[in-house]
């Protein structure tokens, strides 16, 4: 048999073959690059929520320790928390509590340690609330900063 018969002869079995690389290709490059992307923005939303609530915690016991009244400290706390969220642009529910010691019924006396902690739960990225899914819809955060009283600060 002449060789090219022979070329001819084997190309015919993988005649309906050509191209099929590339879409294989393209799919399994899609079914893998799908989760990787959702998982890079996933990381991204949890860490900018970890920063921001580092942050506020810190702030908001820093000016919590500076306030003329526990209940001026406690509502700068709380704006501290909501602009340090919005600066990271975090939409999360948030709780902010506030311990004393080592009187808790007077957190504002001289060399009083105040510790402020904020838990925060970031709602998971383009997962719509609607979804009933099994699984938890957020991820929980909790960051907590402590200051003391300056000891030279002005009595009540």
């Amino acid at each position: 048999m002449p060789r090219s018969n022979r070329a001819a002869e084997r190309g015919r079995g993988h005649a309906g073959d050509e191209g099929s690389a590339s879409i294989e290709f393209l799919t399994a490059g899609l079914l893998l690059l799908v989760p990787i992307i959702y998982l890079v923005i996933l990381v991204a939303v949890v860490q900018s929520a970890a920063l921001a609530t580092e942050g506020a915690a810190r702030q908001a016991a820093r000016v919590f320790v500076q306030a003329p009244s526990i209940d001026a400290g406690e509502a700068a706390a709380a704006r501290a928390l909501e602009l340090a969220l919005d600066d990271h642009g975090v939409n999360a529910e948030t709780r902010i509590s506030i311990t004393c010691s080592p009187d808790p019924n007077d957190c504002l006396a001289r060399r009083s340690w105040v510790t402020v902690t904020i838990d925060a739960r970031v709602p998971l990225p383009l997962v719509p609330s609607i979804l009933d899914v099994r699984a938890p819809g957020a991820v929980p955060i909790e960051a907590s900063a402590t200051q003391r009283v300056s000891r030279f600060r002005e009595g009540p």
